[in-house]
């Protein structure tokens, strides 16, 4: 007789006969014990005989079942050998991908992420964009953007996949000459890293209670990287990104009980790109290693 069976039957049958029960098969394989029953007495109809006999102790394999055994269990190795291959093929995706991020998570956070993902995906390529213009996705000017702030465009699916934590810091060298400050207070004796046209740092000050203007700042810069390298060079104490500051032991964080605030991360990507498997491949590798990355 030729018969085609559901793998979920066979599956369902090969969990009962090792684990004695239906309760021990619907655990191993995450299913209801009703579902291991029907998938049973279902496989049973479809063959014509008896598999098991139901006791008060459990399931009874009868000598037609221990006889299938051995077929099924080729039926599973079979069933693992093409999980494998469909694996195998997954990881082989090819081609080439553009990612557009901020210019610190760009220049900072990422090169170690891609140097792992140049080893899980050999064959795909990297386009990397510095900028944070939204648009980059809506023109198909990029296929994936890590954001600081969620897009509100319908075409495009953003998840949330970690935040950056800010801090104060400065170089060793640079407390060394003007001390550590131990209360928010101190930092107004301090030389300060500030933007230029942006207010976010002055707004901080203001929130905390310190009303500061423009020129309480030694140096201004709306350049992330540039602001990183002034702190590095030890021009005062300055506010960036954990992950950064742990790029270089001699910087190191002054008021830990500041009160920043934390910068979410968004992975975006345009709905209809998703569905390419090369663009899905990097975009679940962005989603599982850039939250490592940010610690």
């Amino acid at each position: 007789m030729n018969q085609t069976f559901d793998w979920s039957l066979v599956q369902s049958f090969l969990a009962a006969l090792d684990q004695g029960s239906l309760l021990g098969a619907a655990r191993v394989l995450n299913a209801s014990q009703p579902t291991i029953g029907r998938h049973i007495a279902e496989l049973e109809s479809q063959l014509g005989v008896v598999l098991f006999e139901r006791t008060g102790r459990g399931l009874l394999p009868t000598a037609t079942a221990l006889q299938l055994a051995e077929s099924a269990r080729a039926m599973e190795a079979g069933a693992h050998q093409l999980a494998r291959s469909v694996s195998g093929a997954e990881a082989g995706v090819s081609g080439t991908v553009r990612i557009t991020a901020s210019q610190p998570v760009a220049c900072v956070l990422l090169p170690p992420v891609l140097a792992r993902m140049r080893q899980a995906l050999p064959e795909v390529q990297v386009e990397l964009v510095s900028s944070n213009e939204v648009t980059n996705l809506l023109r198909r000017e990029a296929d994936i953007a890590l954001r600081m702030v969620r897009p509100d465009q319908a075409s495009l699916v953003a998840k949330r996949i970690g935040a950056v934590k800010l801090g104060a810091y400065a170089h060793r060298d640079y407390l060394r000459r003007k001390g550590t400050p131990r209360q928010p207070s101190d930092l107004l004796q301090h030389e300060l890293i500030g933007n230029d046209r942006h207010e976010d740092i002055q707004q901080g000050f203001t929130a905390m209670g310190y009303p500061v203007d423009r020129q309480r700042f030694a140096f201004r810069t709306d350049d992330l990287i540039a602001c990183w390298e002034a702190v590095r060079a030890g021009l005062g104490v300055g506010f960036v990104g954990d992950y950064m500051a742990r790029t270089d032991p001699d910087v190191v964080r002054v008021l830990p009980m500041l009160p920043l605030p934390e910068l979410p991360i968004w992975l975006t990507v345009h709905r209809e790109i998703r569905t390419s498997r090369r663009i899905r491949a990097v975009y679940d590798f962005l989603a599982r290693e850039v939250p490592q990355a940010l610690g």
